[in-house]
């Protein structure tokens, strides 16, 4: 019966037609999962129907399905679409099972029949035959097609999540959901301009575009907002963690000889909202960081929109802060900016004595407050979104939540000398965080809280770094005289420094780098980074004086541990996030207080 249950002859079926027109045309193919194991974020595996294997992927989307048990290795599963891929320096091609459902959990072995093994299969290329039939038929019949129309009848559109850097020709039909400003730049390499757009297609997954110098100028006016264009000729490289916006491992980059044309005179679609939700207890872990988040809420409160005015060109811009809360009984404040303020702002504001539910994807999280929210140009809201997290949040609030007390998020993160609430969650030593070289994996920073001493500071590397007085962004030595801001696309005579450094800090269990920045180091060193810059070069006895002088001194740091690749290998980054002295009053209630627990269990 188990036997059955797999499509005879499943994988030459597969192999026969590598790269079907779309799901509907994909026959009944049922395999067995074999030999399934994690590689990075994405799982392989062979698909095998009892006779022929084949190497297969499956994307990092379907990752949830195995880490929540519902495929499992020695499993069955549908295959819905796929594609074969061809990669580089392999003699085989790749099954990537874009979309599957679950047939059936484990069997109790591998499910074999005692055929010879294939070695191969040659066959006439299905597209061959397809792209003729369509250019026959598109001559005879729609030959004053558009040209999105003929790209779309003639070549297969993929999903994105079905793209990677190793496969050649494919077509995209996408949504343009952010488009970024031209910006110059200037590096090393020279100097031009750039740009990016995120495109969406129908199923929900995102992808970031960039474009350099002549394709950046080629597009820039091409691409609108909203429209949906159908796009080829691209490649693909892993996404950069540090800058990427959307959630895809890949980034996608436009050179003047792709192909982007609009979808006219033909059905378009609305992508499907798709969102990662943050619980707002874990904001902190975002806090300052550059991955924007998605978040859902009972509205509690709303503010009358303000008018704010900007630093950097004097525009008055309209604010509107909006309190929300969760089941973790804390809230957080939104703050919409610009239309979200006036328009949905507004709709809020006259129902907020209804207690909505507000979904918002893509905003950025701050430390102001100790957490808060900011909109940001692609950020979107939902009121009362037909999804099941609204459900269930909206009858925990009738239920419980009306009643119950709530506080705020950011309360217990707010770093202050006399209670210090911050610096004491989360306590471990320093070789918890050194022993293990996992925390920080996904692009997810872990936090915690240390009590240690700096017992080094190296006197001879780069402390600091040349910043703009308005923006505090690295600036750089214009030609001929002052200091040129990326950031504000200016030239300015002076520049100030900022500290950059790194610190050794001790406990009793080890020692580790830490990372600090210019607000900390300055509370650490007491002095400016000018001042101690000045002092280095006049008088080196009295900078390294200064230098010993931090050092076997009791802090309390808040941290932040990630991981970043240097070298094709992965390191521990520890950065100090939240610096106080030591509050020896405090020290001993927090010491008490573990004692009584240790009593107490």
């Amino acid at each position: 019966m188990e036997k059955a249950s797999i499509t005879p002859d499943a994988v030459f079926t597969i192999l026969a037609n590598p790269s079907p027109e779309s799901s509907s045309e994909v026959p009944e193919l049922i395999v067995q999962v074999v030999d399934l194991k994690p590689v990075g974020n994405r799982f392989t595996f062979m698909a095998s129907d009892g006779k022929m294997k084949v190497k297969a992927i499956l994307p990092s989307n379907l990752s949830s399905e195995i880490e929540s048990g519902n495929i499992q290795n020695l499993g069955l599963i549908r295959i819905l679409d796929y594609t074969l891929n061809v990669i580089p320096n392999k003699s085989e091609k790749y099954l990537i099972a874009t979309k599957c459902e679950v047939v059936s959990p484990a069997l109790e072995m591998e499910v074999k029949s005692e055929v010879k093994k294939e070695p191969g299969i040659l066959l006439k290329p299905k597209q061959e035959i397809v792209s003729k039939s369509a250019s026959q038929i598109l001559h005879e019949q729609h030959g004053n097609m558009p040209p999105a129309a003929r790209m779309a009848m003639t070549r297969r559109v993929h999903p994105l999540v079905s793209l990677n850097p190793y496969q050649g020709n494919w077509i995209i039909k996408v949504r343009v959901t952010s488009k970024g400003n031209m910006r110059s730049y200037k590096n090393a390499r020279g100097e031009g301009f750039v740009f990016n757009v995120e495109l969406t297609d129908e199923e929900g997954t995102e992808i970031q575009a960039t474009m350099f110098n002549d394709a950046a100028k080629k597009f820039y006016d091409v691409f609108a907002l909203g429209k949906v264009y159908y796009i080829s000729r691209g490649t693909l490289r892993v996404a950069n963690k540090q800058f990427k916006t959307v959630q895809n491992d890949y980034e996608m980059n436009l050179n003047e000889n792709s192909v982007v044309e609009e979808a006219t005179g033909e059905s378009t679609f609305i992508p499907e909202a798709k969102f990662n939700f943050v619980p707002i207890d874990q904001l902190g872990l975002y806090v300052n960081g550059r991955e924007l988040v998605d978040i859902i809420g009972v509205v509690q409160n709303v503010s009358p929109t303000l008018s704010i005015r900007r630093k950097s060109n004097n525009e008055i811009i309209p604010k509107r802060d909006v309190t929300i809360a969760d089941e973790s009984k804390k809230t957080v404040v939104v703050s919409l900016w610009n239309d979200l303020a006036t328009n949905i702002g507004q709709e809020l504001l006259d129902m907020a004595e209804t207690a909505p539910i507000v979904a918002i994807k893509s905003l950025k999280v701050g430390d102001f407050q100790g957490v808060s929210l900011s909109s940001v140009t692609k950020s979107t809201v939902l009121l009362n979104p037909d999804i099941p997290e609204s459900k269930k949040l909206k009858s925990w609030y009738d239920s419980e939540g009306k009643g119950s007390s709530m506080a705020s998020v950011g309360s217990g993160l707010i770093s202050t000398t006399k209670t210090g609430r911050s610096m004491y969650s989360d306590r471990v030593f320093v070789s918890h965080i050194t022993s293990n070289p996992s925390l920080g994996e996904d692009n997810k920073p872990a936090f915690f809280s240390l009590k240690a001493c700096i017992s080094f500071i190296k006197p001879d590397q780069t402390m600091w770094y040349r910043a703009c007085k308005t923006c505090n962004k690295k600036v750089t030595e214009a030609i001929g005289s002052g200091y040129w801001c990326e950031g504000c696309q200016k030239n300015d005579e002076e520049c100030s420094l900022r500290y950059i450094m790194a610190v050794k800090v001790s406990d009793p269990s080890g020692e580790a780098w830490l990372s600090v920045f210019n607000e900390h180091a300055e509370k650490i060193l007491g002095c400016t980074a000018d001042e101690l810059d000045r002092m280095k070069s006049e008088d080196m006895d009295a900078y390294g004086s200064k230098l010993k002088e931090a050092t076997w001194v009791p802090h309390l740091f808040r941290v932040s541990v990630t991981q970043n690749e240097y070298m094709n290998e992965k390191r521990q980054r520890i950065t100090a996030r939240a610096e106080a002295p030591l509050d020896f009053a405090a020290e001993s209630r927090y010491l008490l207080e573990e004692i009584s627990r240790m009593q107490v269990s």
